[in-house]
């Protein structure tokens, strides 16, 4: 039995909340459980020096948690001064994940950085990150394409983002915080709407896991990744 009650491939209820701040041009709050992510992306009429004259966009993302997104409080980064290895690598991964539903070709030189808050958290902030952070994209893009700045789409798929992991021996699907704590092996799977993987990241951390584990992992991740992009396409749409 999970902690909380659910089915092995049962998913924490997921909500998007779209158009939650006043100034960016693509907002949302994702909820799936008791973790909840600010996502915002914020549009600039300028590309990284690397990109200059290549005709290309760019995409990129920053993450970063509140003080009392957990159940002590963590010191902010910014009064350490300097982030953390996993936020560095967090923030990256979002990065990654959403520029591979992206023709940058099509976006033009502009950059679009997507914000990701955690307002608080109960495991899976990251999948929950590239979930909304797709979201807030999408809604980017389209005032882009409302206001005839852009000729054609540059969003080629959905991005999402979902954990995995063997729990007291068994697969489950997106793990909260008091599963992850103690799974035997854990993974995110980031897949397109398309269900191709963009990303996974797997690794056993109380116990090795075999090929037909994996395999099973693999399917709970795509009907969590179904789900996900489900609840996009009704955020963006309504």
């Amino acid at each position: 039995m999970r902690p909380s009650g659910r089915n092995l491939d049962e998913m924490r209820p997921i909500s998007i909340e779209t158009g939650v701040t006043r100034h960016a041009e693509g907002s949302c709050m994702i909820r799936c459980g008791e973790t909840h992510v600010l996502c915002t992306a914020t549009l600039e009429e300028r590309v990284p020096p690397f990109l200059k004259n290549s005709g290309l966009g760019w995409v990129t993302a920053e993450y970063g948690m509140l003080p009392r997104a957990t159940h002590t409080r963590m010191r902010r980064e910014a009064s350490a001064g300097k982030q953390s290895g996993r936020t560095q690598e967090i923030q990256r991964l979002i990065g990654r994940s959403l520029r591979a539903g992206v023709d940058r070709s099509a976006l033009g030189e502009r950059q679009i950085t997507v914000d990701c808050d955690v307002i608080q958290a109960d495991g899976g902030t990251r999948c929950a990150s590239i979930t909304g952070g797709w979201v807030a994209l999408r809604l980017a893009v389209n005032k882009l394409l409302k206001a005839g700045d852009l000729i054609s789409d540059p969003i080629t798929d959905n991005i999402a983002a979902v954990s995995c992991g063997i729990y007291a021996g068994q697969p489950v699907l997106d793990l909260d915080y008091l599963e992850d704590s103690e799974a035997g092996t854990d993974s995110n799977f980031v897949m397109t709407g398309s269900a191709r993987v963009v990303e996974l990241q797997a690794s056993a951390e109380g116990a090795t896991f075999s090929r037909d584990e994996f395999d099973a992992l693999y399917g709970l991740a795509d009907k969590g990744i179904a789900e996900l992009v489900a609840a996009q396409n009704a955020a963006v749409a309504g």
